[in-house]
């Protein structure tokens, strides 16, 4: 094969775009020049169509660059030793380097893939492998040798061998083509033995060809397959795409993939359990399970039907929120029904199944997938103290509750206000309340409001805390909790609501509040209080203590300041049923100017000790010693058995 000498890389571009007939002229040696220099990783089949597919690329490159120049395409001619080289060969040849040196590059995340370094899409042979005609023992030798060279001195032999082509020449070629260094590649394809007569063999010649078939069971198994998950997907598709299941735009609920007997029963409408109105008259229980079925929608089983596929399934246009440790997943049979109804401008469901409250929302008049919302809240072990009311609606700042069957009289209570009595709020027949203000929505903790739910046997003082249900307050001693009342009791929680925002949102049922210690200050100042509050919560851990000491103020009532934050803890058992003790202390200044280290400690203690920055040790569960501004002390109490307690931190 009589090599084609190159031309001069000083040729304008706009002399290089070839004409259709240069590149079919040439379409053999360009397949071959690809199909040698690709990569030999890949399989003979694959680098039949990747030659191929080089060769129609840099037709279509080649017309490009001259409808881009704009001038005259030179004619076609073929090359020999003593004529000019045609520039529109270089320049398609260029092109198929390009792409084949490309496709043996490595994909890497950061640098934008090559269209080279994929499989190509056409051509395109369906049901056959191609390969060309085999060769001898020199040829395979040949094929071995350039496989263990890089692509750059693939390239560099086959200029040599195939295009005749001198060392100058082959370094302008490659530089053009992109490689990095021609004089490395150039030294590594001498390495290669110079069979370059062999380069002319059919053994590499990708337009003269075999047809064989490939694995034929391995085919008809992968057809099968695809032809049995095309089926699948269309069916899905069909069953999940009707109106109500999810894949439209703006679903409501995700589709459902596996089908589960169990799983769909606890999804239908019919199957919810209805409570009768009296049945909490005599059932033995007094929590959620005794509410009654409530609302003016009890019987929308379409609005039914989309609250209980939310909660399985919910789509990613509903707006979700959980108490902390409080499971999403969807019912574990068909859940209790307590209400369903409207609220303002909302649609709203709640559901009950034995561990968690959910609530479900929607817009009253507009599309349901613009504004949904579901919430869970865990209520297991809810007695009657605590199922007393439930959140049915929170908007705008304010919060109406769906209060128990047995609540007979609704009041609302300013906690910041213990001397001003408190106001009735209504309730619909169904036992939903007029709006109330939110409390942490009043700005600065002007005021605190609380809602007293009065049965045939309590009063109870509850309080929302941004949760599904709201959370008891009481007051007294760990061992002993009471309902919140008596003067005593309105004017602590007075100067402890402010400090109520620490605990909320943290899936609280209980909040108790109760004076463990009353101190006699210093020069005179007066008594202060000592008081430990601590929340616990429906999961049992999580519970927050916090130790307040409450200064004398010469303020009103319900204008004195809250108080201040000695100590605090997270799953501590003080101040608690387990360990009903609570030691704290605080740097205090007297109205004189002159600092004291004072700390108080419950019944439980005989006596307390500093250490560190201030010495001391008294006989006694109260303690006050002078110190300077800024020092820090130790504060540890012993206990009547003789055993040491550090203080809360």
């Amino acid at each position: 094969m009589r090599p084609l000498p190159e031309v001069p890389s000083a040729a304008a571009r706009a002399d290089a775009p070839p004409s259709g007939a240069a590149l079919v002229e040439h379409y053999p040696r360009l397949a071959r020049l690809g199909y040698l220099v690709l990569p030999h990783s890949l399989s003979r089949d694959r680098r039949v169509l990747a030659a191929h597919a080089l060769a129609q690329r840099s037709l279509q490159a080649a017309r490009r660059a001259g409808a881009a120049e704009g001038g005259p395409v030179p004619p076609p001619r073929r090359p020999g030793r003593a004529e000019a080289a045609d520039p529109g060969y270089a320049y398609v040849r260029r092109q198929v380097l390009r792409g084949a040196l490309a496709a043996g590059r490595p994909l890497r995340l950061r640098r934008r893939p090559l269209r080279a370094q994929f499989p190509p899409v056409l051509p395109l042979t369906w049901g056959l492998r191609l390969f060309p005609h085999s060769g001898g023992a020199d040829e395979l030798a040949l094929e071995q040798r350039l496989s263990a060279v890089s692509g750059a001195a693939r390239a560099a032999f086959v200029l040599r061998g195939l295009e005749g082509l001198a060392d100058r020449e082959v370094r302008r070629v490659l530089s053009d083509a992109g490689v990095a260094d021609p004089h490395a590649a150039l030294l590594e394809a001498d390495g290669v033995p110079a069979s370059y007569a062999l380069l002319a063999s059919p053994e590499f010649d990708p337009c003269s060809l075999h047809a064989r078939p490939p694995d034929l069971p391995r085919r008809r198994r992968y057809v099968r397959a695809a032809l049995a998950g095309a089926a699948a997907l269309l069916v899905c598709g069909t069953l999940l795409g009707l109106p109500g299941e999810g894949w439209g735009r703006g679903a409501l609920s995700e589709p459902l993939y596996a089908r589960n007997p169990a799983a769909e029963a606890a999804l239908d409408p019919g199957a919810l359990r209805r409570v009768p109105a009296t049945f909490w008259q005599r059932s033995a229980r007094a929590d959620f399970t005794a509410w009654p079925t409530r609302g003016d929608r009890t019987d929308d089983i379409r609005l039914l039907r989309r609250a209980l596929r939310v909660w399985a399934r919910p789509g990613g246009a509903v707006r979700t929120s959980t108490t902390p440790l409080t499971p999403v997943g969807p019912p574990m049979g068909p859940p209790q029904l307590l209400y369903a109804g409207e609220v303002g401008a909302s649609a709203v469901v709640l559901f009950h199944d034995g561990l968690r409250v959910v609530r479900y929302a929607e817009p009253r008049d507009a599309d349901p997938s613009e504004g949904a919302a579901l919430d869970f809240a865990r209520v297991d072990g809810a007695d009657e103290a605590s199922a007393g009311a439930l959140v049915v609606s929170r908007t705008q700042g304010a919060v109406r509750y769906l209060t128990a069957p047995w609540v007979r009289r609704v009041r609302v209570r300013d906690l910041l206000a213990p001397g001003r009595a408190p106001h009735a709020l209504h309730r619909s027949p169904d036992g939903v309340t007029d709006p109330l203000t939110v409390p942490a929505a009043a700005p600065g903790c002007r005021s605190w409001n609380a809602v007293e739910l009065a049965g045939a046997a309590a009063v109870r003082l509850v309080t929302d805390l941004g949760e599904l249900a709201p959370a008891r307050l009481t007051s007294g001693p760990p061992a002993r909790p009471r309902d919140v009342s008596g003067r005593a009791a309105y004017d602590g929680w007075a100067r402890t609501a402010c400090l109520l925002p620490a605990v909320r949102a943290h899936g609280v049922r209980v909040v108790n509040s109760w004076v463990y210690a009353q101190q006699s200050l210093p020069e005179g100042n007066g008594t202060a209080q000592w008081l430990c509050t601590r929340a616990e919560t429906w999961r049992g851990t999580g519970s927050r203590v916090l130790a307040q000491f409450q200064a004398p103020s010469g303020r009103p009532r319900g204008s004195r300041p809250p108080g201040v934050v000695a100590a605090r803890a997270e799953d501590a058992a003080e101040c608690g049923t387990r360990a009903p003790r609570v030691l704290a202390g605080v740097l205090w200044k007297s109205r004189g100017g002159r600092w004291y280290v004072l700390a108080a400690g419950s019944g439980q203690f005989v006596s307390l000790s500093t250490s560190g920055g201030v010495t001391s040790r008294v006989r006694g569960r109260l303690l006050a010693v002078p110190a300077g501004a800024g020092d820090r002390a130790r504060l540890t109490g012993r206990l009547a058995d003789g055993s040491r307690v550090t203080a809360l931190h």
